[in-house]
């Protein structure tokens, strides 16, 4: 029997890009399948979260998502232009959010229609992999394209309903709290958080509790 998990993941979170290709390492050697639930960054769900942030995470959230993308090999660069609008140092965020709002709505289409998590791990790649200007030209459709998607396609079921997606978008973020953690990237297995991209071994262990195989 296929185990599943909920993945709770967002766009403009470097830990969730760096977590992504294990997570689709780990479906590829077990028998188990994410179920994609794209959530807003926190700058969104929590207004006035960087107003209240100590000062030294932000640097600190550098050096460290760099050290991690360095041990994995991965590129890594901070996304330009970054999926949030807001002014880091008044830590203003403004309503108007053009580009995490058709970010995380394309990821709900994906989880909808096809196989999500690869759609997650082609679209960050182009956005947290050193690609300046990753929202302008074709970066986002041939990423959607080397994940089995056409963003076209895409973009227009979301214009045909937004409505569904802000919903479902909503739903994501309250199973995310109801599963007892906040943050991102966060795997929920049977109603236990598993949260941030070092608790992978974690998620593995308690699924092999619980009948995990590795694919044959």
């Amino acid at each position: 029997m296929t185990l599943t998990y909920d993945l709770f993941w967002s766009f403009r979170s470097p830990y969730s890009y760096l977590v992504t290709p294990r997570l689709s390492d780990l479906e590829r050697e077990y028998d188990v399948k994410a179920v994609v639930c794209p959530v807003y960054p926190i700058a969104v769900r929590i207004k006035g979260f960087f107003k209240q942030v100590n000062p030294m995470w932000p640097p600190y959230l550098m050096k460290d998502t760099q050290r991690v993308a360095q041990m994995a090999g991965m590129p890594y660069a901070w996304p330009s232009p970054d999926p949030i609008v807001m002014d880091m140092k008044a830590g203003e965020v403004p309503e108007e959010q053009p580009y995490i709002r058709r970010l995380t709505r394309l990821g709900v289409a994906a989880a909808e229609t096809g196989n999500g998590l690869a759609f997650l791990q082609e679209i960050s790649t182009v956005i947290f992999g050193g690609t300046r200007n990753w929202h302008e030209g074709d970066h986002l459709a041939k990423a959607a394209a080397r994940a089995g998607f056409d963003l076209a396609t895409l973009d227009r079921l979301i214009e045909a309903d937004p409505a569904h997606y802000e919903t479902v978008i909503a739903a994501n973020e309250a199973a995310q709290n109801a599963s007892g953690h906040w943050g991102v990237p966060l795997m929920a297995f049977e109603g236990e958080p598993f949260f941030g991209q070092d608790r992978v071994d974690h998620l593995v262990w308690r699924m092999e509790q619980k009948g995990l195989k590795k694919r044959v």
